[in-house]
């Protein structure tokens, strides 16, 4: 029974839940391994090099539930679940969904098919949902936090602002992408950090090359160049160090609480 007694105030702080995507080689499979007491559920190779625990690679959808069950029924002291990557997760939901509807194909490309005019995506937000409410269970019920891996794409983006540019994306299709970074509390871009210098030639032409492209950065607030957010309030952009970067995140989210607090 819901009544004003049933109301609570103040924050929650529970385990984060985080997106992580990037360029090729930046080393997201890195960041997960360096989280607390770390469990892979593999949706590609990649892990061969990274001394980590982690589940054989899931070849169907129901294998990475199979994983989440066994994680929230058995006993263990695992404290992070990394998902890697998302992108390779995303035809197995996509064969599971044809499967449960009888369709062969998610772009619906038959006569008189159910998942015509893009509807297998939308179908497809099942599973994704799915997906969410077992990690959500083990965040809340097992104390695990979460992070899911995946790989940038460049898009166009149309703006009702300005003229249509492109962008860094999380490489899965748009009704998915914006699922998950609606559940995901932050939602971290890692890229080099570029320096545009403009060098002149002569003639009244001018040379524009990118430098820089040593440090890494994490970003945790979008921009024209990308998607990112977070919702604890942290606005300045943070180092991505191989080892060391999810505690600076977790230190980042720690630093920003306290300050919350303190203002109250």
């Amino acid at each position: 029974m819901i009544d004003l007694k049933s109301i609570t105030t103040g924050k929650a702080s529970k385990p984060p839940r985080i997106v992580l995507y990037s360029i090729e080689g930046m080393g997201k499979s890195s960041f997960g391994a360096s989280a607390l007491n770390p469990i892979f559920i593999q949706t590609e190779d990649g892990l061969d090099e990274i001394d980590v625990a982690k589940f054989p690679k899931a070849t169907s959808f129901d294998e990475v539930m199979e994983c989440l069950r066994v994680l929230y029924n058995e006993k263990h002291d695992y404290k992070t679940i990394c998902i890697d990557t998302l992108d390779w997760l995303e035809p197995l939901i996509w064969d599971a969904t044809c499967t449960i509807h009888g369709e062969p194909n998610i772009e619906g490309m038959e006569k008189k098919s159910k998942f015509a005019f893009a509807k297998g995506y939308h179908y497809a937000l099942d599973q994704w949902n799915r997906l969410v409410e077992g990690l959500d269970k083990l965040r809340n019920d097992r104390g695990m936090a979460i992070i899911l891996i995946a790989h940038a794409e460049v898009k166009r983006f149309d703006s009702p602002e300005t003229e249509p540019y492109d962008r860094y994306q999380i490489k899965l299709h748009k009704l998915a992408s914006a699922l998950i970074m609606e559940w995901a509390d932050a939602t971290v871009f890692a890229n080099y950090q570029v320096f545009v210098e403009k060098t002149d030639v002569g003639f009244n032409k001018k040379v524009i090359r990118g430098t820089g492209g040593h440090s890494r950065l994490m970003y945790l607030n979008e921009r024209p160049a990308f998607k990112a957010k977070n919702r604890y309030g942290i606005v300045t952009d943070l180092p991505f160090i191989k080892g060391e970067a999810w505690n600076t995140l977790v230190s980042a989210i720690r630093e920003s609480r306290t300050t919350t607090q303190k203002e109250k």
